[in-house]
């Protein structure tokens, strides 16, 4: 994770335009995907060279992909209903999720 960011893997957040909950899963440093994509979906033109955040988005099935400017901690600390959950996480304690460990082979 870089200094910069202002979230983690695991914390609670909402989407400060569309109000749409979830947790982050995986935490980039700056932009990562394509300019088409950016072009296509980033309207309010964010950042770049900020960290962006993968997402599970509560009671839904699908994943976004959210810059920083657009994030602010979720104030519920209930658990996210995203099918993604339980491949990701180990558990929900305190308003925050805990990665699995993953066993090197």
């Amino acid at each position: 994770m870089s200094e910069s960011s202002k979230f983690t893997i695991g914390q609670l957040i909402q989407h400060r335009f569309f109000g749409y909950r979830g947790v982050i899963y995986e935490v980039d440093p700056v932009f990562m995907l394509s300019e088409q994509w950016y072009q296509q979906m980033a309207k309010s033109c964010p950042p770049r060279d900020e960290p962006w955040y993968h997402v599970l988005v509560d009671n839904a099935i699908h994943t976004t992909y959210v810059a920083q400017q657009n994030l602010v901690t979720d104030p519920y600390a209930e658990p996210v209903k995203h099918p993604g959950v339980d491949q990701i996480f180990e558990r929900f304690e305190n308003g925050f999720y805990y990665l699995r460990q993953r066993h090197l082979q």
